[in-house]
């Protein structure tokens, strides 16, 4: 059953806004830790169900998805170099996504004519699970966690990394109320945590989103290529974060404005 901070907290998106926004989303947020805590467990376990996650393993088996919002999302893990130790080393990362049944009315795709031209060869891609009725689906944001289950980073990919529908950026910040998870099928208390932190953190993941489509127009300029198709351009913007700091009022974060080539590859086993 959904705890009373998250009942309250599903259904109300575009409805809850400012500081009333933020503090609802903190509040659930702690409430989600509490109840971790008294069950003895972290996020991890959680989405995992407390089984040890292989690399590249999907969780929830057949990945979440909402059908009444469209939205979608998947925890993975990759390799971790044996040098990146400790409980600050990332563990995995949730990609979040919108499928275009939930994308709100007016907005449409970015044209890439890039990607219309004949044998064009595309880059390998690790998509998420088709659900629904269509194929379009848009990624909003990462959420990487480290080994204790907290919030470590936030960053945004590339085209090529999860094969997505391209919408622009300011679109896409348009989207994240439209992202809500209460229908999804399996643990309630996660759907409840992705639905605050996307809202806590909702500041910083438009500012990466902006510095994503930035970054690839930079790319494109500089190398006359197929920058959404390019397998040196992965990871577009990047964003340490402070859960704690945020809970307690910290002030806002600021992106990192360069691809950051140390974060683990996206791709599953390229060898890229």
């Amino acid at each position: 059953m959904m705890n009373p901070v998250c009942s309250r907290w599903a259904g109300q998106g575009r409805q809850v806004s400012g500081k009333k926004h933020q503090t609802e989303a903190a509040a659930t947020i702690l409430e989600c830790r509490r109840v971790l805590a008294a069950n003895r467990g972290t996020l991890i376990t959680e989405v995992t169900g407390g089984l040890e996650a292989a690399d590249w393993q999907r969780f929830p088996e057949g990945e979440g998805y909402d059908p009444s919002s469209h939205a979608q999302f998947f925890y993975h893990r990759h390799p971790t170099p044996a040098a990146e130790a400790g409980a600050r080393a990332e563990h995995g990362h949730f990609h979040l996504f919108l499928r275009a049944e939930g994308v709100p009315a007016g907005i449409s795709p970015l044209v890439l004519p890039d990607l219309a031209v004949a044998n064009a060869p595309l880059s390998p891609q690790s998509a998420p699970a088709k659900r629904g009725g269509r194929d379009e689906v848009c990624h909003l944001v990462a959420v990487a966690l480290d080994r204790r289950g907290e919030p470590m980073r936030l960053f945004t990919t590339n085209r090529w990394v999860t094969g997505e529908t391209w919408y622009r950026a300011e679109d896409v910040i348009a989207m994240l109320d439209a992202f809500r998870l209460e229908h999804s099928g399996g643990s309630a208390l996660l759907n409840c945590w992705l639905n605050a932190i996307v809202r806590l953190f909702q500041r910083e993941i438009a500012g990466l989103l902006r510095d994503r489509d930035a970054a690839i127009m930079a790319w494109r300029h500089r190398r006359r290529s197929n920058g959404f198709e390019d397998p040196k351009l992965e990871i577009l913007s990047s964003v340490a974060v402070d859960l704690d700091d945020r809970l307690a009022g910290g002030p806002a974060l600021h992106p990192v404005r360069r691809p950051l080539s140390r974060l683990p590859r996206m791709a599953e086993g390229w060898g890229l």
